[in-house]
């Protein structure tokens, strides 16, 4: 099993982020991710959480050997459940690919919470791994690959969203504020 994990903060405000992370798809730094389809909603009348599972569908450009190894095509499908908290100003994220998880899975945890200076603390985990005991040189070898591209698609991820909110409130802010002037 392999491990990727980065923290760092978006200097916007948590009501922002949550609002951005509905907004992130499509992007132009995210062009992997082609359709984004949301499968269920529910607000717990008891709590305020807000539940959403969505399926993710993706192009990913898969080495030759895995594709000779495994099959498969380039569209890909990853399950994301998210969780928000209004009271406590928390949102978790978690997501597995459902393509090809017989041989492979990865598990992805993120988190959203607030930060000093008025920023979002963002923290992001994923474990890989292949399932493929009795060829461990090939699933070293597939588990390195994966976490790379996960590790390549995660910058990508950040830059595209800190654009989103960027274009979402930085143009608001601006606009508000010449309005005032």
């Amino acid at each position: 099993m392999h491990f990727f994990s980065q923290a760092f903060q978006y200097q916007h405000p948590w009501s922002h982020v949550v609002i951005g992370m509905w907004h992130k798809y499509p992007n132009p730094h995210c062009t992997h991710v082609v359709t984004v389809d949301v499968v269920d909603r529910t607000v717990d009348p008891r709590t305020g959480i807000i539940r959403t599972e969505r399926v993710l569908g993706c192009k990913q450009k898969a080495p030759i050997w895995i594709v000779k190894l495994f099959g498969g095509s380039q569209d890909a499908f990853v399950r994301e459940i998210s969780f928000v908290d209004p009271s406590s100003q928390d949102v978790t994220i978690t997501s597995v690919n459902l393509s090809l998880s017989q041989f492979a899975t990865c598990f992805e945890r993120i988190r959203y919470a607030p930060a000093a200076g008025g920023h979002t603390a963002f923290t992001q985990t994923a474990e890989i791994q292949a399932r493929m005991a009795l060829w461990r040189s090939a699933a070293d070898r597939l588990e390195n690959w994966l976490v790379q591209r996960f590790e390549q698609n995660a910058h990508l991820g950040k830059a595209g969203f800190s654009d989103v909110l960027r274009t979402m409130w930085e143009a608001k802010e601006q606009a508000a504020a010449a309005a005032q002037g």
